[in-house]
């Protein structure tokens, strides 16, 4: 699917009535200025987390509408999201450094915390869903990768990964990482056991990752400015690079396509197969 070209201008000063659910309305700028992860349902729902706002918004007919707004006030769900994923039955989770959390949006559009302990839980910087709705969670503080089951529960070890980044689970149920240790893309097993696909560190600042059906990773590098293509067996190959790209980040397929989020340009946009990129929305100054 695709999503068309289109602005939304940003009127400083403008006042938007917060509470839970979808609302719409323009907000200031400098309220909204740095967003990071994106996600997309299957029925092409785009949803951006906002790290400065704090919060959550969805893109709906060319606008940014607010999904929910967290409280500045540390401690508090969502004051620090950092990563949105789909889990198998469609719907929104979001990690959030604040809590050391990871929420549902269930039919109710409220935040419904999913680790019964997470006191463990360091700094969860992207979640990942497999087809049984097991969720993994990449925690850049501890450096490892923690298992919970789709209902919830406690947060149980799966394996120890330096500075975990991105995570996403290719068809055959393999865990693809970015870390920034070593070797900066590590693929493990339904076991656990380690790969390292993309050895040494031939990427500057890798941040997010996904997979299409061939089983080659796309790999963000905001420091390049480049998304990265990555083979199964490791070889790299940049594929969009430079403007109107600053810092991209966040990673989501929509349909064939591919959604990145940029907080330094300001934007989201859309790559096509071949690399075109349009502008999905951005934040005037």
């Amino acid at each position: 699917m695709g999503f068309g070209q289109f602005r939304v201008h940003m009127r400083v000063g403008f006042q938007l009535v917060v509470s839970f659910g979808i609302v719409s309305g323009l907000v200031a700028a400098d309220e909204m200025n740095y967003l990071l992860s994106p996600a997309v349902t299957p029925d092409g729902d785009l949803y951006v987390a906002d790290r400065n706002l704090p919060g959550i918004w969805k893109i709906v007919d060319g606008e940014f509408k607010l999904f929910f707004q967290g409280s500045k006030n540390f401690r508090t769900p969502l004051n620090a999201v950092r990563c949105l994923v789909i889990d198998e039955k469609g719907y929104l989770l979001a990690g959030d450094t604040s809590t050391r959390q990871v929420y549902r949006f269930g039919d109710s559009a409220k935040p419904e915390p999913l680790l019964t302990n997470p006191t463990g839980l360091g700094i969860p910087m992207s979640v990942a869903v497999d087809r049984n709705g097991t969720i993994f969670v990449a925690d850049l503080e501890t450096h490892r990768i923690w298992k919970v089951p789709s209902a919830g529960g406690e947060p149980v070890e799966f394996v120890t990964v330096p500075a975990p980044r991105g995570l996403t689970i290719d068809d055959s149920g393999r865990l693809w990482v970015v870390s920034h240790g070593k070797d900066q893309v590590l693929r493990v097993s339904a076991d656990g056991n380690l790969e390292p696909v993309v050895r040494d560190r031939p990427f500057r600042f890798p941040h997010d990752i996904v997979i299409d059906q061939q089983h080659v990773a796309y790999v963000s590098d905001g420091y390049a400015r480049t998304i990265w293509k990555v083979s199964d067996s490791g070889e790299t190959q940049a594929w969009i690079s430079g403007e109107p790209l600053v810092n991209p980040v966040g990673l989501a397929w929509s349909g064939e396509n591919l959604i990145i989020v940029d907080p330094q340009a300001r934007a989201v946009f859309e790559a096509d197969k071949d690399g075109n990129l349009t502008t999905v929305v951005s934040i005037a100054d």
